[in-house]
């Protein structure tokens, strides 16, 4: 299942599981929800800002609120734990 419309989850219940601050970061992330077979909406948000004042942004990465502990884990396994907006409490 590949990234979807984010009005796609207007009548689900969905959650950010993980921001990308790099474009490789979100390609890998991507590859790999896609590969688990998880529907996933993108959404382009300000994470913060640089030095001289630009806007940071990030990808940020949004699944049913009943995958969050599943892609969390398995983005953690990759490599990817920087970014989890998922933890501990989840049991991972």
């Amino acid at each position: 299942m590949p990234r979807v419309d984010p009005e796609t989850f207007t009548d689900r219940d969905t959650a950010p599981v993980y921001i990308a601050a790099t474009l490789a970061e979100a390609r890998r992330a991507e590859e790999l929800l896609t590969l688990r077979g998880v529907d996933y909406a993108v959404q382009v948000e300000e994470l913060g800002h640089t030095l001289f004042g630009s806007p940071r942004l990030g990808a940020t990465f949004y699944v049913e609120s009943s995958q969050l502990t599943y892609c969390g884990s398995h983005l953690v396994a990759a490599g990817l734990g920087v970014g989890v907006l998922v933890g501990d409490e989840q049991g991972f």
